[in-house]
């Protein structure tokens, strides 16, 4: 059948009329992606030709791919809640966009599966046309697709945000996507998307290369040590690996890998004779890690700026995790799992999607006797169905078609000495909980297709949303390993309950980098903030303020106009009960309570019609209603 579209012009024609009349010109990505398509042969009215994978061959990918699913885990685990609580799921690709991971909304999973956006299924451009995933790789920056800007017509129930992970030497290593229903814009996808990629392009240089330099560098001295700075990797004189912030602070491309005496703006970049400035000839300040003791030194102030405090060249510590902001009541909380780890007693911490369980179950672990062994996070939910038993207690070499021919230790084996973390336990398929049991009460594993047990030896904490003796009614989850898990039982505050709202917005504001870039938060957008419901808890409130901080420019003063679309009010608290008044008295309570309202809202109508729950037109009718009445001469 011959393509509907052959040429570029004719299929921007027809996009220009898919878009109606008057519509925006797309963004020139999802223009040039249009036309690549366009010169494929690709007819998109109709549904893409993709197969997905084989069981084996399956397997086969996510060994060759299991460095990157380990050290994506953190991120995917962290926009997995973000997802939930948005109605989209975030997605991890290898570097051909063949899909492995997809997690998030049960609900948008089933909708995505029927148009293939599935693990297992292929979505580079020139199979499923225009989409984040497959443009992002091809562009080599992150790309938005909203709705009809894919190129097949049943793509554009899809909204998607993508960005390429780079490795050091600048090879795509895969694709994060997050990816909603078409008809509710996330405005702050890309932003999210960017922040949890720079965090895993960071992590890529925790080791160094044997006889290689490290730079660390930034404008802001503060912002050391975190995903915002700029990375350069040294092998002698020769610049072998970056980041994207590295490069972009000295005008550099990933063209100048490789290059001997990499120039930067007045000076060499490499060990030696270094300048510290950005291409604008700005001061940066840096880090040395692994250096030679010959240029472990200070270094020089920009002339004629005494002012400026002075960079130093020293080898980085490794930054610590910032400690939780947590209330009174979940203080006290804290320090009794504190003791009951140290006793050998495991925790279960119970609260809604976003409350904070793993920051919870972290900050036990840096306060308990384990505090210097490993902290190892599993999200039950998270992990492939086909693969939990394997990722849990480890594999022998050959164990099954596609094992890594060395084998692996498993997750559990992984936090010896330390403090294991069981994440959404609730979700753990009732076939492995019996094997979980058995590993608990004998304290050791059995790996798959191994004969021999492996003594472990780890603290236990547990968390879930759901109801867990509910679910042991129910039998959806086995009675004997409740028991041997929940001796004893935290349940952590919702965000709307705690009361502690406007400082935690300030707080966690402050470990932005935006108070650094002089952007800060008006008054009415931290009461609007403070205020708003947040269904996704703390996860979703830390979400949003990350994605304000990314999107602001420096010196701004966020108002609420600023914030993200559908952002609800939080219901207000239901009055304390009180004794039954007399039947006589409960109209004159009532228009005092109304009143009250009035006065606490400064007169707005809405605001007090909405904290007493009731509708604006019954407090003007009852209230506001019988001072005009009595001004005019009328009766009520």
């Amino acid at each position: 059948m011959q393509s509907r579209v052959t040429t570029p012009r004719t299929l921007l024609a027809a996009r220009r009329q898919a878009f109606g009349p008057g519509a925006a010109e797309p963004p020139p990505p999802i223009l040039r992606s249009w036309e690549r398509c366009a010169a494929l042969g690709l007819d998109f009215g109709q549904r893409p030709r993709v197969e997905p994978l084989t069981a084996a061959a399956m397997r086969e990918a996510f060994d060759r791919n299991e460095v990157l699913r380990q050290r994506c885990r953190p991120e995917i685990e962290a926009l997995h809640g973000e997802a939930r609580a948005t109605g989209s799921l975030v997605i991890l690709t290898d570097a051909d966009g063949l899909i492995l991971d997809t997690l998030g909304s049960d609900a948008f999973a089933g909708r995505a599966a029927q148009v293939s956006l599935r693990p297992g299924v292929p979505w580079n451009e020139s199979l499923t046309g225009t989409n984040a995933i497959g443009t992002a790789l091809i562009e080599r920056r992150p790309v938005e697709v909203r709705g009809p800007e894919h190129y097949f017509e049943p793509h554009r129930i899809l909204s998607c945000a993508a960005m390429p992970i780079l490795g050091p030497d600048g090879t795509v290593l895969g694709v994060l996507d997050l990816t909603g229903p078409a008809a509710i814009h996330q405005g702050h996808a890309l932003g999210l998307v960017g922040l949890a990629v720079a965090a895993i392009e960071h992590r890529l240089f925790e080791a160094v290369p044997p006889g290689c330099e490290v730079l660390r560098l930034h404008r802001d001295v503060n912002l050391l040590g975190t995903s915002r700075e700029g990375v350069l990797v040294f092998e002698g004189r020769r610049l072998v690996g970056a980041n994207r912030h590295g490069l972009a602070l000295l005008g550099l491309s990933w063209s100048d890998l490789g290059a001997e005496h990499a120039a930067g703006h007045g000076g060499s970049l490499a060990p030696g004779p270094l300048s510290l400035r950005d291409e604008a000839g700005a001061p940066l300040y840096g880090r040395l890690q692994n250096a030679p003791a010959t240029v472990r030194r200070r270094l020089p102030v920009e002339p004629g700026r005494p002012d400026l405090p002075e960079p130093v060249a020293a080898i980085p510590v490794a930054p610590r995790r910032e400690a939780p902001i947590l209330d009174a009541a979940t203080e006290k909380l804290l320090a009794r799992a504190v003791r009951l780890i140290d006793a050998g007693i495991p925790v279960v911490v119970e609260g809604e999607t976003g409350t904070g369980k793993e920051v919870f179950a972290r900050a036990a672990h840096v306060a308990c006797a384990r505090a210097q062994r490993p902290f190892v996070a599993v999200n039950c939910a998270a992990l492939p169905e086909t693969l939990i038993e394997a990722e849990l207690f480890g594999y022998e070499p050959g164990a099954f078609t596609g094992a890594a021919r060395h084998g692996a230790k498993g997750l559990l084996r992984q936090a010896e000495g330390g403090l294991l973390f069981l994440d959404e336990i609730g979700d753990m398929p009732l076939s492995l909980q019996s094997r979980l049991l058995r590993a608990l009460q004998e304290r050791e594993v059995l790996p798959v297709g191994g004969t021999r047990p492996v003594p472990v030896d780890f603290a236990l904490i547990c968390a879930t949303h759901r109801d867990l003796s509910r679910m042991v009614e129910d039998g959806a989850f086995r009675a004997d390993l409740f028991y041997r898990i929940a001796p004893y039982r935290v349940r952590l505050p919702t965000l709307r309950e705690r009361p502690d709202r406007l400082a935690l917005v300030r707080g966690l504001w402050a470990r932005t980098d935006a108070p650094a870039r002089g952007v800060s938060l008006s008054p009415p957008c931290e009461a609007a903030l403070a205020e708003a419901s947040w269904p996704g808890n703390l996860r979703q409130l830390a979400a949003c303020l990350r994605a304000l901080a990314a999107l602001a420019e420096p010196g701004e003063v966020l108002g609420p106009e600023d914030l993200p679309e559908g952002l609800a009010a939080r219901p207000a608290p239901a009055p304390a009960a009180r004794p039954a008044p007399a039947a006589g008295r409960l109209d004159a309570l009532a228009e005092e309570a109304m009143r009250a309202a009035l006065a606490a809202h400064g007169g707005n109508v809405s605001r007090a019609a909405r904290s007493l729950g009731i509708s604006r037109s019954t407090l003007y009718r009852r209230c506001l209603g019988e001072r005009a009445g009595a001004s005019s001469g009328g009766t009520r």
